[in-house]
């Protein structure tokens, strides 16, 4: 099972950072190269532990729906969202958000396995793991930018 890990110094309070990352708003935003958006559950404003979103999106070429729950929520520091329905065969992923001198240590794993046994480990060596990381990069580095800037100020408390 690849676990991916991706750490993002970001100079900003750990809350804003939590409250941008489980935004849904701010995930379509920041994810308009896969043209992501949600489509059931939660589509709008802040996640809460329970809450499930199901994501349309366009990922290597492929339409796909994902619906995701987080089951794990320790604001600001923590909180984790997993595959409930979708493309792989199981998916977490955590989000940590750990306060440091300056900012925010913004820590993703993602822990997956892909469907089809054999073929589904062929297609993580050859492209899915550096789709998936690259993935995670681009988006942490949207959130950064926009910590940094304070487009989004008015997350930076609970709704």
């Amino acid at each position: 099972m690849p676990v991916i890990i991706h750490r993002t110094f970001i100079e900003a309070p750990a809350e804003v950072c939590f409250d941008l990352a489980r935004n849904v708003d701010v995930h379509t935003q920041t994810t308009s190269n896969t043209k992501e958006k949600a489509v059931a559950g939660v589509t709008e404003g802040w996640m809460e532990e329970g809450d499930e979103v199901t994501w349309e999106a366009k990922h290597l070429g492929i339409r796909q729906r994902l619906t995701a729950r987080i089951t794990e929520m320790d604001r600001p520091h923590r909180f984790v969202d997993v595959m409930v329905k979708g493309a792989f065969h199981s998916f977490t992923h955590t989000h940590e958000f750990l306060e440091e001198a300056g900012g925010t240590m913004m820590v993703d794993t993602f822990a997956y396995q892909s469907p089809l046994g054999p073929l589904g480990l062929m297609a993580d060596r050859l492209f899915l793991e550096k789709y998936m990381k690259s993935f995670i990069e681009l988006r942490a580095l949207e959130l950064k930018k926009r910590a940094e800037n304070k487009k989004d100020s008015e997350l930076n408390s609970e709704p």
